[in-house]
């Protein structure tokens, strides 16, 4: 059955990926390093606002153990946009580390314009359509499907504005919820490119990403799921204000 998933997959529309998805996902990860460990935690919400179905993300990655000595605070990311037919669009990105500046994007839609600010060092780029950031790119596939075999995007981290190509693939993943059948993306390096990425997206859990290979300060982090929990954004924002 999951391998009839996987083999579906390819044909699903946008409204079919995204009609079933919660209007809130909440995902926990372990991460490792070496001997090193942390944690993340992620939640996307979906919300209906005059007439527009927006999005949220938030993520929240921490270092434990001896991580913390070289990975020292918290990398607090954000990404908040609307959803189209052809998936999410990203409205703001930021990307927090301690007490540094945050590297902050904007995308001027109409004006296809993208701002960047990398920590007080502001820049300007035409904006190419289908431009993601670090965080949405990562949750744009419960709502627009990889192409098989290669993907072009533009992508930015706050830092710059990037063509990436990722090679699409399936793999059987072992994971805390079990043996998934996933569909993989590889980013393919440049020369003058040190950042490795691999994903790994569960067609029986809407596209979402179960694990996430990735250089980050100079580490290579592997951030595996470790739980995924789904609620309904609007009631539980109606029970929080309901409480005393």
């Amino acid at each position: 059955m999951r391998l009839l998933a996987v083999a579906l997959i390819w044909g699903l529309s946008f409204s079919t990926l995204a009609d079933d998805l919660p209007t809130r996902v909440d995902i926990s990860y372990s991460i490792r390093s070496g001997a090193m460990e942390g944690e993340a935690n992620d939640t996307l919400e979906i919300r209906q606002e005059n007439g527009t179905r927006n999005y949220a993300i938030s993520s929240a990655v921490r270092a434990i153990g001896l991580l913390a000595l070289v990975q020292s605070g918290n990398i607090l990311r954000d990404s908040v946009g609307s959803i189209t037919e052809q998936g999410l669009q990203p409205g703001r990105f930021s990307d927090q580390r301690r007490d540094r500046l945050p590297r902050i994007a904007i995308f001027d839609w109409e004006k296809s314009l993208l701002t960047i600010n990398n920590r007080g060092n502001e820049q300007q780029a035409p904006l190419p359509a289908g431009t993601q950031d670090r965080l949405s790119l990562l949750y744009s596939f419960a709502f627009s499907p990889p192409p098989d075999g290669i993907m072009d995007i533009y992508e930015t981290d706050g830092r710059s504005l990037k063509l990436v190509r990722y090679i699409v693939d399936k793999e059987t993943l072992d994971t805390p919820l079990g043996k998934l059948d996933t569909i993989v993306l590889t980013k393919q390096l440049a020369a003058d490119d040190k950042l490795y990425r691999k994903i790994w997206l569960a067609p029986a859990y809407h596209m979402l990403p179960v694990r996430i290979v990735a250089t980050e300060s100079d580490l290579l982090l592997d951030q595996m799921v470790t739980k995924i929990n789904y609620a309904d954004a609007s009631a539980l924002r109606l029970e929080l204000e309901l409480l005393p």
